[in-house]
């Protein structure tokens, strides 16, 4: 049986709309994320993610280079979100996340890229840095709803969320792929001035895990529902790959579907820190999957 996307039903029921409301209420002041800069973004005011009212876009297009089974035959349908709330400081889409390259788009508009993303047969409709603009998706999500789309939703972030902003994406969104980016408080405050990262996606990735639980994949290797976390290694360990592991086998799920990633190299402003100057070695990756192992995961990304 086909699965039908948990937004179907919440629309159907009205909750969606409501979803909507409370969304744009956490603008006004804003607390939409961690950061609860306290602007006014209905009034086009802007805070660390540097976006106002609407959202900005830097690409959409049927993407085959994420994990197998969001990619299947026909791509996952990717839309990059411009700017971020995170910062890292080694971001490898740094002109997008901190120099703003992209365009603002009405909601209308980011309806017609979920559906036209689904014409071309994408699998899934994949939002690409979404914690800064959750209302404008929503109010997307329900014009589209209206002409038709009927794949899953993706939630690919860095793990740099509210849980007061997550609660409102519950029935909303199938698969969750958060980021787990780094484990000791001072490695994130030097990376992406976040002391408070750890912490923050701990308690982001347990409710995600609440909302959908482990990954679903169907028949045809196609995910359908779920957690799928991403890990990039980094250099001489800062990432903290090893105590990553073990929280996620033992706190959240050790069935959880896990993509450590080795594609770490130095970009926008990493030569500013030594530890980040250096390529990941084929050794250092190793040892992170071994980690990850050891520590009880066993739903490795190939």
């Amino acid at each position: 049986m086909t699965h039908q996307p948990v937004y179907l039903e919440t629309f159907k029921n009205g909750l969606l709309q409501e979803k909507i409301k409370q969304a744009y209420c956490l603008v006004e002041e804003c607390r939409l994320c961690p950061r609860k800069c306290g602007v006014n973004r209905l009034e086009d005011k802007k805070g660390v993610c540097k976006t106002g009212r609407n959202a900005m876009i830097s690409s959409y297009n049927a993407h085959f280079g994420e994990e197998a089974p969001l990619v299947g035959r026909s791509g996952s349908g990717t839309i990059f979100f411009t700017n971020c709330n995170l910062l890292c400081n080694f971001c490898q889409n740094y002109d997008i996340s901190h120099e703003g390259h992209g365009r603002e788009v009405t909601n209308e508009e980011l309806a017609e890229m979920m559906l036209l993303l689904q014409s071309r047969g994408c699998h899934n409709i994949n939002f690409v840095t979404p914690s800064h603009v959750v209302p404008q998706i929503l109010s997307a999500l329900e014009l589209a709803i209206e002409k038709g789309l009927s794949v899953p939703l993706i939630y690919n972030t860095g793990g740099y969320d509210n849980v007061e902003t997550l609660n409102l994406l519950e029935e909303v969104f199938d698969i969750y792929m958060p980021d787990f980016k780094f484990w000791d408080s001072e490695i994130a405050n030097k990376i992406c001035n976040a002391p408070d990262y750890p912490e923050v996606a701990r308690k982001a990735v347990a409710e995600m895990h609440r909302q959908v639980g482990d990954l679903k994949i169907d028949n045809n290797g196609i995910a359908q529902h779920g957690l799928l976390i991403r890990h990039l290694v980094l250099p001489e360990g800062l990432a903290g790959t090893r105590e990553i592991a073990r929280f996620i086998a033992d706190k959240i799920s050790s069935n959880t579907y896990v993509n450590i990633m080795p594609q770490y190299r130095p970009c926008g402003k990493s030569y500013e820190m030594e530890e980040l100057s250096n390529f990941l070695t084929q050794k250092e990756y190793n040892d992170a999957v071994e980690f990850a192992k050891e520590e009880g995961l066993w739903r490795l990304d190939r």
